[in-house]
């Protein structure tokens, strides 16, 4: 699977009465697919995975797969038991998805050892690959990810954790292997801010939140980035993403809401977050209103007009 390009993160809309809002999340992913997303990876962190049944990461999953309508790989997230884990997968292979996230087990913290038969358990009994989810309590020694990209269904690492000099090893261990094909994503909040140092070390590929609320601002630093055009992304990075990190931090869990509620800022509405996170304050919202505005302006002035981003890296 080539998952070169930008990826698209989705949100979970929910409806009035709590359940998943399969028309909303229908048209969100399309849309992304529309603007110029390389692949959509559903129900993962963006996507509110933590808070959702096994039976709605499956729903969530199908819907994704049917809008996007074959355009673009879909991967979906999964976690929690290796039983629940298992019965995840098995549903979105049904469901027609190629891949899975698969992120860390809550609560519980294991060895490494544990971890690697969490892994293998679950991506032995997978009928699609497998991309690991490093963060939190489950984070890997570079050798270990070499006995991890030795598993047939594993395919690539993600991580959240932000040690470079450690993911430097890790990919240099799992180059040095001969696993040329495994993949690396950043995927830190708001990657793009770290993604020239992630791209330094050997890790070409990230997610975007951002392209979920604002793909237009998303792509324009896509384009840049794919081009090694250092001077829009270092105006990029001063106009609009680093003031947006200081708004996303302001509330534990704004990695989610804010990003969520910044969709109906543009007047796509997608429901609210489920517990325990929050809406944002409505001055936060206004600040980042005002935000978006000031850079869609600049964008425009500098004539960084949206365009696709399904290409490979430069």
């Amino acid at each position: 699977m080539d998952l070169q390009g930008l990826l698209f993160f989705p949100v979970t809309p929910f409806a009035n009465d709590g359940s998943v809002d399969v028309d909303l999340l229908a048209r969100h992913v399309a849309d992304g697919v529309a603007a110029g997303a390389a692949s959509v990876f559903a129900a993962c962190g963006t996507g509110e995975f933590h808070a959702l049944t096994v039976a709605e990461v499956i729903e969530v999953g199908t819907v994704a797969v049917e809008a996007a309508a074959g355009r673009v790989p879909v991967l979906v997230g999964t976690g929690g038991s290796v039983a629940a884990a298992i019965e995840t997968a098995r549903g979105l292979g049904r469901a027609g998805a190629e891949g899975l996230l698969l992120l860390p087990p809550y609560l519980i913290l294991a060895s490494e050892r544990g971890l690697v038969d969490y892994v293998s358990q679950i991506a032995a009994s997978s009928p699609i690959p497998v991309i690991v989810y490093q963060r939190s309590g489950m984070i890997f020694s570079p050798d270990v990810v070499v006995e991890l990209a030795k598993l047939p269904n594993v395919i690539g690492l993600k991580d959240g954790v932000g040690d470079l000099t450690r993911m430097q090893a890790t990919v240099s261990a799992v180059r040095a292997a001969g696993f040329d094909s495994f993949m690396f994503f950043n995927g830190l909040p708001t990657a793009e801010v770290s993604m020239r140092a992630y791209r330094a070390v050997g890790v070409p590929l990230y997610s975007s939140a951002v392209f979920a609320f604002a793909p237009d601002i998303a792509l324009a630093f896509y384009r840049a980035f794919a081009a090694d055009d250092d001077e829009t992304l270092e105006w990029l990075l001063r106009e609009f993403f680093i003031p947006f990190t200081r708004i996303r931090d302001r509330q534990l869990g704004y990695h989610v809401s804010l990003v969520k509620a910044a969709a109906s800022v543009d007047g796509r509405p997608l429901g609210p977050v489920r517990a325990p996170l929050t809406a944002p304050l409505a001055a936060d919202l206004d600040d980042l209103r005002n935000l978006l505005a000031t850079a869609r302006t600049a964008l425009e002035e500098r004539s960084l007009v949206a365009g696709d981003a399904t290409g490979a890296h430069a």
